[in-house]
């Protein structure tokens, strides 16, 4: 046998190497064009994975306000969406189940316990005295050992009445003068209406939200028809009448230190194209840790923009808590020192974990509600006490909180529901702890939030206000309704005490018809 190397080599072709290296540059070029590729699709992937987690919380978040509890309210236990309707149904059961059962002899009723009724409210004493004074089993006389007491609250609609005025006449046979009492100053002289009913009126459409047609026909369905060309003239005026009260409420506002400020659209009508365009209710708030009057003030106004605000403020200079509206921002840098709102970063986070149960969300919900439990703490001590409080309770949790969010976003795709809820708490980080440095400062701005909600709850029913000057007049009641919530007035037992004084009251005693608290002399 031959061996390998006897053995007649083989001509190689010249082409076949040039072949081979064109192949493999082939492979090479396909092999990099499928890497491109997968690293494109795996972009996209994660382009879309963030725009479902997007669009997830942002479905979340609307079918919770439109859905669901507005409360904020970290618990894993939910709130039942139809709760109200759940009690009618079982209030509904009980007395079906009641109806099959024999019928109860008043001695055996058992009251069940309940809440005492409010003691300033009128009683109306019914006294039931047995049928006969003398006994049904032996005919004896009976001897009363007691009594007793059960009351129920009873409400009478609007009941409406006319005031008579008689002014007799004298004469003087003398001098032939006549002498009669001087008719009342009214907010609308020889006007139909008592300040009772302007009081009504004003209620029912500021502070109940019903428009003037309802109003009209609940007098109606009384009996008294009331124009309403009649009830629009009777509001105009009053709120005339009613603005230097809130001029007077604006001074006393501004000479806070600490302001809170929000706003919220609302539409007005536009005649000249027959639709709405959209206008805007500012809303400013004392601050109750200041100790000032607490007091709240609407200014309407056709736009959104950050001059109405200077406006309003005009030279005053303070802390000034707001959202992240970019209209502020001037103020900042003219003076105003900036307050950020802890609820609204963690407004982001429950957005976040109410979508679908997110761990970090929750972490970051558990540390700010440590912050809350603080102020909770703090809110009973005076100002020396919440600072020592703060700064010893509430600055490290939030140094704590700050070095937490800047782990956590190193960690966090961009684009995603964490890093924009991270990115907004560290954006506006100097001015969230500001407050620890002070012990009058808030912590967030809920209180003007709730001084507002009434407002977005009302445009429900009233839709739109009907030009710029209805919504001046608009603002400008409310703020004296509002404030007279704040401080624990009934509003229209305060508005009718007002509208009686107001026409013959001196300016220079105006602070005394302003719906304020009245202090107490130590």
């Amino acid at each position: 046998m031959n061996s390998i190397a006897e053995q007649p080599q083989k001509s190689v072709d010249p082409a076949l190497p040039a072949w081979i290296q064109a192949q493999i540059s082939t492979l090479q070029f396909q092999l990099a064009e499928r890497d491109l590729k997968l690293v494109e699709r795996d972009a996209e992937l994660k382009r879309r994975e963030l725009k479902i987690q997007q669009l997830t919380l942002e479905l979340a978040h609307h079918k919770r306000i439109r859905f669901g509890c507005k409360s904020e309210a970290f618990s894993p236990e939910q709130r039942d969406l139809f709760v109200e309707a759940s009690d009618e149904d079982g209030a509904a059961i009980v007395a079906e189940l009641e109806q099959q059962k024999p019928p109860v002899s008043p001695r055996q009723y058992k009251r069940t316990g309940r809440n005492p009724l409010p003691p300033e409210l009128p009683r109306i004493e019914h006294r039931h005295e047995p049928e006969s004074c003398t006994c049904g089993a032996c005919g004896r006389d009976l001897v009363k050992i007691g009594e007793d007491i059960s009351e129920q609250l009873d409400v009478e609609p609007a009941r409406f009445f006319v005031h008579r005025h008689i002014r007799p006449q004298y004469a003087c046979r003398a001098c032939e003068t006549i002498t009669a009492a001087p008719v009342a100053a009214g907010i609308i002289d020889g006007g139909l209406a008592a300040p009772g009913l302007h009081a009504w009126v004003l209620i029912q459409k500021y502070l109940d939200h019903l428009p003037l047609y309802r109003i009209e026909k609940i007098s109606d369905r009384h009996g008294v028809p009331i124009a309403r060309s009649t009830l629009a003239q009777w509001v105009g005026q009053l709120g005339v009448s009613l603005q230097p009260l809130v001029d007077r409420l604006t001074e006393l506002l501004l000479q806070g230190k600490v302001l809170h400020a929000d706003e919220t659209p609302v539409q007005q009508l536009d005649p000249g194209k027959g639709k709405t365009k959209r206008a805007y209710m500012w809303a400013y708030r004392s601050n109750d840790l200041e100790g000032s009057p607490r007091i709240v003030v609407f200014d309407y106004q056709t736009s959104r923009s950050g001059q109405h605000a200077r406006d309003f403020l005009l030279k005053w200079r303070g802390h000034l808590m707001v959202d992240d509206y970019s209209g502020y921002k001037a103020l900042f840098q003219k003076g105003v020192t900036e307050l950020a709102c802890l609820a609204h970063c963690r407004r982001k986070f429950f957005d976040l974990h109410a979508a679908g149960g997110h761990a970090v969300a929750e972490e970051a919900l558990r540390r700010i509600g440590e912050l809350y439990a603080v102020e909770a703490q703090a809110r009973e001590g005076g100002e020396e006490a919440r600072l020592t409080l703060r700064q010893q309770e509430a600055l490290p949790k939030l140094n704590a909180l700050h070095d937490w969010l800047i782990d956590q976003r190193l960690k966090t795709a961009d684009g995603s529901g964490l890093a924009r809820a991270i990115d907004y708490s560290l954006k506006r980080w100097p001015a969230l702890i500001r407050y620890v440095d002070s012990g009058i400062l808030p912590i967030d701005n809920n209180m003007v939030e709730n001084a507002i909600r009434p407002i977005t709850l009302g445009r429900r029913n009233w839709l739109f206000t009907g030009s710029e000057r209805a919504g001046c007049r608009a603002a400008t009641i409310q703020s004296l309704l509002a404030t007279a919530k704040l401080n624990d007035l009934e509003p229209y037992a305060w508005l009718k005490d007002t509208l009686e004084k107001l026409p013959t009251w001196p300016y220079s005693r105006i602070d005394e018809l302003l719906p304020l608290r009245k202090k107490t002399p130590e």
